[in-house]
């Protein structure tokens, strides 16, 4: 019989499990407190009784997922291809600054949303992550962190969060609650390119931040970048963010990635102001990482500014989102693809690369 994950466990699952073992019910707080201390190992839970230790770790797999790769980019940011327990590997991204350590994290191994300008989506979907497999990115940032945590967290990684809403809402209560990691709701953001069944759910069940995938005022372009519009076009996406409950003072983020001659004139930005009408909105204007594969290229500096100017001069904030770790890979799935290209070539490339990452 396969051995649970252990970080697939809420506070209500332990309670039950450690009951079924016939322990008093505070023994589950305690191993729930180590865990979210980030102690993988049930050797280590010093209150705990030997025999229950030894249970522990007969009835679950501690191992948290490895580092296959670990890049830093110049910008201090640090890009991390992590290899799960059946060797899929995910992506996820560490983006330190002075007043918050943010993490970009994934949902999913893959995605089926075909977005034309994601990397992420020629993969395809191979699976979603379990709610454990989510929340373990969290830990295994904060164990590479020195002196501080992860306060922030993006769900702007690999995978289309609202796609795998179920492991999605378990991993965001326990981030959330004041018995789990204790993240406050408006300093985590959940990105979706546009599930609007799941975008109202969301908002009843653990109403974090909201960005919406956005990218083009036009239904006919949206539908051909994005899958998603010809299901869920624009007047019904908006119909659900006007109804969604606002975590932060910007409202909901709209990101809008910057193409040359596809979504940079000025027709553009005024479609972009009419729907943003009644909304409270900041639109993160993000220029193009290119990536393999794409023959599209950023916009010019030139319109990304007359761009800019013409949503804050309508009292939009519009703010130029650089995208770090560019030299690292950072176009989503982009090193993740590259590392199983790699693999699949050659497996003792990935020893190689060990060695090598020892010897720095």
């Amino acid at each position: 019989m396969e051995r649970l994950f252990y970080l697939d466990l809420s506070f209500e699952a332990w309670s039950q499990w450690v009951s079924e073992q016939n322990y008093p019910s505070y023994i589950a707080k305690q191993i729930f407190e180590w865990i979210l201390k980030g102690v993988n190992d049930p050797q280590k839970f010093s209150n705990i009784p030997k025999a229950l230790k030894e249970k522990l770790a007969e009835s679950f797999r501690f191992e948290l997922p490895k580092i296959d790769t670990r890049l830093k980019s110049r910008d201090e940011s640090t890009k991390y291809v992590l290899k799960l327990w059946d060797d899929k590997l995910i992506e996820m991204v560490l983006m330190p600054s002075l007043d918050r350590v943010t993490l970009c994290i994934s949902s999913q191994v893959g995605c089926k949303m075909n977005c034309s300008f994601c990397q992420t989506g020629k993969m395809g979907l191979m699976r979603n992550l379990s709610s454990g497999e989510i929340l373990s990115q969290i830990l295994i940032a904060n164990n590479e962190l020195e002196n501080r945590k992860v306060t922030n967290v993006v769900f702007m990684g690999m995978g289309e969060p609202l796609d795998n809403f179920d492991e999605l809402i378990l991993a965001l209560q326990i981030m959330t609650s004041k018995d789990g990691l204790g993240l406050s709701k408006h300093k985590v953001t959940v990105s979706t390119s546009g599930l609007v069944p799941e975008i109202e759910a969301l908002g009843k069940k653990v109403a974090v931040s909201l960005a919406i995938s956005f990218h083009t005022p036009f239904d006919e372009e949206r539908s051909l970048m994005m899958p998603v519009n010809r299901k869920y076009p624009l007047d019904v996406l908006k119909k659900a963010l006007l109804e969604y409950p606002i975590q932060t003072r910007h409202g909901i983020t709209l990101e809008y990635v910057m193409i040359k001659n596809k979504n940079d004139s000025l027709k553009h930005a005024k479609a972009l102001v009419k729907f943003a009408h009644g909304l409270k909105v900041k639109v993160n204007l993000i220029p193009l990482n290119p990536h393999p594969g794409t023959a599209m290229e950023p916009a010019l500096e030139e319109s990304l500014k007359s761009f800019q100017k013409y949503l804050e001069d309508r009292s939009i904030s519009a703010p130029v989102r650089y995208s770090r770790g560019q030299d690292v890979s950072a176009a989503c799935g982009q090193l993740a693809v590259k590392r199983k290209e790699e693999l699949d070539e050659d497996p003792r490339l990935l020893w190689r690369q060990r060695r090598a990452l020892e010897r720095i």
